[in-house]
């Protein structure tokens, strides 16, 4: 079967893991003895850092099987319920000092911080030996995401990404539409999400200098980015800020986004060969701007044809609806709604669900051709425009339906031939024991962030098609560009192997 599909050799995560499992195997007995990975019948010994929003969150779903053990946050007071919740867990401020404290006590670090800081506190943990779990978008730069899948490689770990729509149903059944067949070879790809995290508070002149709160150790919070004064906005908005995301929401949501896109369309097969920022707003020297729109170009890759994605932030955009949608059909309802109008998606986000592809009948078709009303924020998701019809995918590909929704009438959903996931979180879990690699470990989702967040320095040279040379990594055509691709790091915080 090709049919503008893909063909069957990428039914698998072979490709996705091709160099992920280390000589042995993971399974083998040679590479868990030497290795020092447990039995599944022994408990991970797990510390966080940067508990107190996201990092509790990944947190939990290990609780249930594992010992939590350790917990860092750099502001305690903001930490307070996580700490309540682990009482038994060891308290601490500075991450190095829980490494060292724990060195013999602990198996493995979840990483839930504000973007800046994913880099020093990962590698730091695998050079202690210590498996990784960090939050998405990984890094902030190219330079950093291959640095930690070099020291992924170099100190033996098991990793994962926080990227929890890997883990879903819904964006592995999204591939296994796509290489059926169904909906043809994909040309285009368009994702947005309702927001951007740009600076709107700060329209003119330099951030103001505020009071720092008791018991937020502001200078650790920010590792390695320049010392400055603290700011109310840059420690609790700090997702608008250049200096400590990537991209504002293009590292939050649309991370999330275009996760089904990057599985379907096999994306790690070959890097884009440019990234352009065709249209921003708001733009900042201190913050991300207000909108902007992003397009990046892919080459032919494993049989399938070239492809266009198109990334809105905070805009609507100027895509047409698929022939035949109701009038009252919106490209993205959200996953319980998708489950009530006989989409696909799992009743429980994460977990296996009921396989349904039922019919949700159609009232006024819109007109051939007619555009998006770009006063109304489509939501979080992702449409794929394929050459025999076209899909879509909503927030984290939590689900997934064809377009119209009239195609769902007789339509049957192929084989399960992916492998599914509990979670997101026991997927490392498994992994950190001997078991196979992550859905999205350093090996996975490297290519794929180095690619999307080639999109944040094009927020930075808007205006500009910036041509990448993946092998080389750098622009070729644009030397501002190419300072944006490595982090600025202030003494005492050298990030090397």
């Amino acid at each position: 079967m090709n049919n503008g599909g893909v063909s069957r050799r990428y039914f698998f995560f072979g490709s996705l893991l091709a160099g992920a499992v280390p000589a042995g195997g993971f399974g083998s007995t040679q590479s868990l003895k030497a290795l020092g990975f447990k039995s599944v019948l022994n408990k991970l010994n797990i510390a966080g850092v940067g508990v107190g929003n996201r990092g509790a969150a990944d947190l939990a779903p290990m609780a249930v099987s594992e010992n939590i053990v350790a917990l860092c946050d750099v502001n305690q007071e903001y930490a307070g319920k996580t700490f309540a919740k682990y009482p038994k867990a060891t308290r601490y401020k500075d991450f190095r000092k829980m490494l060292e404290a724990e060195a013999k006590n602990i198996d493995g670090v979840v990483i839930g911080t504000p973007d800046h800081s994913h880099t020093p506190i990962a590698l730091a943990a695998m050079q202690a030996g210590k498996h990784v779990y960090c939050e998405k978008p990984l890094t902030r730069t190219v330079w950093e995401a291959r640095l930690l899948r070099d020291a992924a490689h170099k100190y033996k770990v098991a990793t994962q990404m926080g990227n929890q729509g890997f883990s879903h149903e819904g964006t592995r059944t999204c591939a296994e539409i796509l290489w059926s067949g169904e909906i043809g070879g994909v040309r285009e790809v368009h994702a947005w999400t309702g927001g951007i995290y740009g600076g709107r508070f700060l329209v003119d002149g330099a951030p103001t200098v505020d009071p720092i709160p008791a018991g937020l150790d502001w200078d650790l919070w920010l590792t390695t980015a320049a010392s400055r004064p603290y700011n109310e906005n840059m420690f609790s908005r700090w997702r608008a800020w250049i200096d400590f995301s990537a991209g504002g929401s293009l590292g939050d949501w649309i991370v999330h986004c275009l996760g089904p896109a990057h599985l379907a369309l096999q994306l790690h097969l070959a890097p884009p060969t440019s990234v352009e920022c065709v249209e921003v707003t708001g733009q900042n020297q201190y913050v991300w701007p207000e909108s902007a729109r992003l397009r990046y170009e892919f080459p032919e890759r494993g049989g399938m044809p070239p492809v266009t994605i198109h990334v809105y932030m905070n805009l609507r955009g100027d895509v047409k609806y698929p022939d035949g949608m109701a009038a009252d059909e919106p490209l993205f309802p959200s996953a319980n709604n998708l489950a009530d109008r006989g989409r696909y998606a799992p009743p429980d986000p994460g977990t296996r669900g009921e396989r349904v592809a039922n019919p949700a009948p159609p009232k006024r078709p819109r007109k051939a051709g007619e555009p998006i009303d770009r006063t109304n924020r489509p939501g979080n998701g992702s449409l794929f425009v394929g050459e025999k019809g076209s899909m879509a995918t909503v927030a984290r590909g939590e689900g997934v339906w064809l377009l119209p929704a009239s195609r769902w009438e007789k339509y049957a959903l192929p084989p399960q031939i992916l492998p599914r996931s509990v979670n997101h979180q026991q997927d490392w879990v498994r992994a950190a024991k001997g078991g196979t690699p992550g859905c999205s470990n350093f090996d996975i989702s490297v290519p794929y962030i180095e690619w999307l967040i080639l999109g944040a320095v094009a927020l930075r040279v808007p205006n500009t098609k910036l041509l990448w040379d993946a092998k080389k990594m750098q622009f070729t055509n644009n030397t501002e560009a190419n300072q944006y691709l490595r982090p600025n790091i202030r003494k005492g915080w050298d990030l090397k192997l």
